[in-house]
C-alpha cells in the first residue's frame, strides 16, 4: 500500500469510528425495530455458522449487541461471546445490555475488523451481521476473521445486497447527496451501504480469504414501521452513513434534505404501514 493510500485508509476508519461514536445512543434506541426487522435473517446467520452450546464465538461489528445477546444465549454458561467493534461507545452499550440480559459469558473488545488483535485460532464460529460493507479493505477483514477461527470453525455474514435490491437505501444516499452537492459514487465502492451487494463478490471475497464450502443466500427483509417518519427517524438517530453526508449542511438545508427524503420514501406507505423493501446476502463458509 502506498503512503498516500495509508494515509487515506487511516482517515477512513477514523471517520467510520466517530461515525459510529456518534450513532451509537440512536442505534441502542432503536434496538427493538432493529430486532424485529432482523429477527429471521439473524437467526438463520447462526444457524449457518453452526453456533452451539458451548462454542466460543466471535461477533464482529458487533455494535450495540442485539445479536450478542442471541450468540449468548445459545452458546450458554459454559460458552463465551467476544463481541467486537471499531466503535468503543457503541461497544460499551453491547456490554451493558449483556449484563442486563444476565449473560455472564460476554466480554467486549474494541478492535479494527481488519485488524482484530486476536491470537490465531481462538473460535469455534465467528458472525458478522452489517458490518463488513463499512470496511474500507473487507477481504482483509474475511482474511482475519479466518484467521482466528479453528479449523474446521464456520463464519457466517450478512451484508446488504444492490442497489436494485434496496431502493429505499438508494434514495437515502441519492437524495442526501443531491443535497449535499457530492458527486454519484460508485455504490460498489468499499465502504458504502451496498458495496459488497455485487453478485458474486461475497462468495469471491471468502473464497480468496481462504474459506471453503462457500455459498451465499439471497433473502427478503423488509423494514416495517408504522409511518415513514418513523422509518427517517431511525435513519437520522442511528444511520451514521447518511448524517455524515449531510453533516457540512447548514440546519435549514439539512431539514429540507430530510423532507426530500420523507416525500420520496411515502411510496413505500400502506395501509398496514411503511414497508421499505429491504434484501440481504447471507455468506457462510468453513475454514
Amino acid at each position: 500500500m502506498t503512503i498516500d493510500a495509508t494515509i487515506a485508509a487511516t482517515a477512513f476508519k477514523l471517520e467510520t469510528r466517530a461515525q459510529w461514536d456518534d450513532a451509537a445512543a440512536g442505534w441502542n434506541r432503536h434496538a427493538p425495530a432493529i430486532r424485529t426487522w432482523l429477527r429471521i435473517p439473524t437467526d438463520a446467520m447462526l444457524e449457518m455458522a453452526g453456533v452451539c452450546p458451548g462454542q466460543t464465538v466471535l461477533d464482529v461489528a458487533a455494535g450495540a449487541g442485539d445479536q450478542t445477546l442471541d450468540i449468548a444465549a445459545r452458546v450458554g454458561a459454559t460458552g463465551a461471546v467476544v463481541a467486537t467493534d471499531i466503535s468503543e461507545n457503541i461497544l460499551s452499550y453491547a456490554l451493558g445490555n449483556a449484563v442486563r440480559a444476565g449473560h455472564g459469558n460476554v466480554r467486549i473488545h474494541p478492535a479494527d475488523a481488519e485488524d482484530l488483535r486476536l491470537n490465531d485460532a481462538m473460535f469455534d464460529a465467528a458472525v458478522c451481521r452489517l458490518g463488513l460493507m463499512f470496511l474500507s479493505d473487507p477481504l482483509a477483514g474475511v482474511s482475519e476473521i479466518h484467521r482466528v477461527l479453528k479449523p474446521g470453525g464456520r463464519f457466517c455474514s450478512i451484508v446488504f445486497a444492490g442497489p436494485d435490491l434496496n431502493p429505499a437505501l438508494g434514495i437515502l444516499l441519492a437524495t442526501a447527496m443531491r443535497h449535499a452537492r457530492v458527486p454519484p459514487r460508485d455504490p460498489f465502492r468499499p465502504g458504502g451501504l451496498v458495496s459488497l451487494g455485487k453478485p458474486g463478490l461475497m462468495d469471491d471475497l471468502f473464497v480468496r480469504a481462504g474459506f471453503r464450502s462457500v455459498a451465499t443466500t439471497r433473502m427478503a427483509c423488509p423494514f416495517r414501521l408504522p409511518e415513514t417518519r418513523d422509518y427517517l427517524a431511525f435513519v437520522r438517530e442511528s444511520a451514521g452513513p447518511i448524517v455524515q453526508i449531510l453533516a457540512p449542511l447548514d440546519q435549514a438545508a439539512r431539514a429540507a434534505a430530510w423532507a426530500d427524503m420523507e416525500a420520496k420514501l411515502d411510496m413505500y406507505q400502506t395501509a398496514a404501514g411503511w414497508v421499505g423493501p429491504n434484501t440481504l446476502l447471507l455468506t457462510a463458509g468453513q475454514r
